[in-house]
């Protein structure tokens, strides 16, 4: 009877597995394109790696085109899910550099596409497209005559076309229009805006907002316009660092004078897994609903190894632009309904699907050095376990500590001794995950032995869930290099009680500098996370700070001539606590 018993549970347990991959209906932050390798030897002197940064999502008939620094190409998706690659060179042969369009501009104007790359020279061509899906291109004038680091177009509704540029710790932005039939600039370029970190906190270069080494930057213009007010763009204090932000300054003008939005920095993501949300660009899907796409740290083999994430984005009833960071490297839904943005319909795209396996116990097949197996689960994109091969059997295994509902896996793969230089379109990922309620009876749960995509930071959504207790994942080819693995995240829902609410939250705003703070609270035994809210009124909880394994944040980020309101709520592998009462911060 015992035997008879297993043998069902065994066949009930295999029945329940997913035994396709459906379109998923979800991501997950860092966003899986097959990003290429950073192309400057002497960028890559402490190891060959995967870079980009700097992205722009423009949408084009009813697809969506996704450019970013130094790819040799783009890509374009019909859905934000999918991307397509398409290989393509822009710079001339007497541009002599590395940089294959750093931090491009892209615009549409009527039924073309416009290209166009950074630089302090006089000699790039505008490229424009028909087909860019179909890798169509010629140019619209072969010397953009002004040039300009970090360049955006913005194409207004009246037909005006304007530039706007700027990538310094000394100088401002600059915009200016653009003679829509010579495609030259109109004129002397105007100054913008110029950072004012003596005032905004979160303005200070460095990883603890000290101003430590160099002044701030400020870089990465983009422009939108709403409800006849312009919204300029902008990306601060340092691409290296979890601050790494975009702000935005107003005005009835698409050259100015421009005034600050109270709610500053509206993306910012300095906490959780991948930290980062600076030098982005904000687009409306074919539904209406406002995103924003912008860089993601890691900066472990150089300062300048980044990769790309999106989330949720709008204009709440005030016109006040925000964008919802909070979980945002956990799953979201990508369908947001019809352009029905509020900032409490936004964070409903989030699944509710908890990270299983935080800092839970890890087994693998073998280590190489000071790459240790618990460095896959402990929500660091900058640590990884590395296997001592990169070879087919390689292994490693996560205990989750009880059985629970699995959704969704992401793996994201850490470059050890990858051997590559600049975009490669020929390499893949191949790897099983295996998934058992006991660590002796195992079932394949992903099954990508055939893959022959590049798929660096892999996220399966289950078409259906599964109970388990243990997930492995097993190495059956790599590009190159070691079988890494910076993150390997399990999501669903554990069958405990969610996390106590916390008790006794304090800020502590120092009177010495008024943009910091030390923010403290009583530990909650049953949580390994807490997200921490503030903002600028008390329905304006817009910025989100994820804090693992810690009951206190030192903050610096505040406008010190505003009042602050702060909440903070509890995580667990089974849900969130009810928050806390918004709190006002003098």
């Amino acid at each position: 009877m015992p035997i008879l018993r297993h043998l069902l549970t065994a066949l009930l347990f295999s029945l329940s597995l997913p035994s396709s991959y459906a379109q998923q209906t979800t991501y997950c932050n860092p966003v899986n394109v097959d990003y290429g390798y950073c192309p400057i030897p002497n960028f890559t002197e402490w190891g060959k790696h995967r870079a980009t940064a700097d992205p722009v999502i423009v949408t084009y008939k009813g697809d969506y085109y996704l450019f970013s620094t130094n790819q040799w190409g783009y890509w374009w998706s019909p859905d934000l899910s999918q991307w397509h690659f398409v290989s393509r060179k822009f710079l001339k042969p007497w541009h002599k550099v590395y940089d294959e369009l750093c931090a491009p501009a892209v615009w549409v104007m009527g039924d073309t596409m416009m290209v166009f790359g950074s630089t302090y020279s006089s000699n790039f061509p505008i490229w424009m497209s028909t087909d860019p899906k179909g890798n169509q291109w010629k140019e619209a004038v072969d010397s953009f005559e002004a040039g300009g680091w970090d360049p955006a177009f913005f194409l207004d509704d009246d037909g005006k076309l304007y530039q706007y540029n700027g990538s310094s710790n000394r100088y401002p932005l600059y915009g200016g229009e653009v003679d829509r039939k010579t495609l030259q600039l109109k004129g002397a370029r105007k100054e913008l805006y110029l950072l004012e970190d003596e005032r905004y906190g979160w303005q200070r270069f460095g990883e603890h907002m000290d101003n430590t080494f160099l002044d701030p930057f400020i870089e990465g213009a983009w422009m939108t316009k709403h409800h006849g007010k312009y919204y300029l763009q902008y990306g601060a204090p340092g691409t290296e660092f979890s601050g790494y932000a975009d702000g935005v300054v107003v005005s009835d003008n698409p050259l100015g004078p421009f005034t600050p939005q109270a709610h500053n920095p509206f993306s910012f993501k300095p906490g959780g897994f991948a930290r980062g949300a600076g030098h982005g660009s904000t687009f409306q899907d074919t539904k209406g609903n406002w995103w924003h796409v912008s860089t993601m740290v890691i900066s472990v083999k150089n300062s300048f190894e980044r990769r790309l994430g999106f989330w949720p984005a709008g204009f709440d009833k005030d016109d006040v632009l925000y964008c919802n960071t909070a979980f945002g490297d956990y799953p979201h839904y990508l369908n947001r309904g019809n352009n029905s943005a509020s900032f409490e319909n936004d964070a409903r795209s989030f699944t509710g699907w908890m990270l299983l396996n935080y800092n839970k116990p890890v087994t693998v097949s073998s280590t190489l050095g000071g790459y240790l197996p618990n460095n896959a689960v402990d929500e660091n994109i900058k640590t990884y376990w590395s296997a001592a091969t990169g070879n087919k059997g390689e292994w490693i295994q996560s205990d989750l500590g009880a059985v629970s509902t699995v959704h969704a896996v992401q793996i994201n793969y850490a470059d050890q001794d990858a051997p590559f230089l600049g975009k490669q379109t020929d390499i893949y990922h191949q790897y099983l995950v295996y998934c058992s309620q006991d660590g002796k009876k195992w079932q394949v749960l992903i099954d990508k032995s055939k893959n022959h995509s590049d798929v660096p930071h892999d996220y399966v959504e289950l078409p259906q869930t599964v109970k388990a207790r243990y997930i492995k994942l097993e190495n059956r080819h790599m590009p190159g290099g070691k079988f890494a693995i910076s993150g390997l995240r399990v999501f669903g829902k554990g069958d405990g009680p969610a996390p106590d609410s916390v008790k006794s939250f304090v800020v502590l705003r120092t009177e010495k500098d008024k943009r910091s703070a030390w923010i403290k609270w009583e530990p909650v035994d049953n949580a390994y996370a807490y997200n921490i809210y503030f903002g600028i009124a008390p329905d304006k909880l817009y910025n989100c700070i994820m804090v693992h394994n810690a009951n206190d944040y030192f903050f610096k980020g505040m406008d010190k001539e505003l009042p602050y309101y702060y909440s903070i709520e509890a995580i667990n592998e089974n849900g969130v606590s009810a928050r806390t009462a918004t709190i006002a911060v003098k």
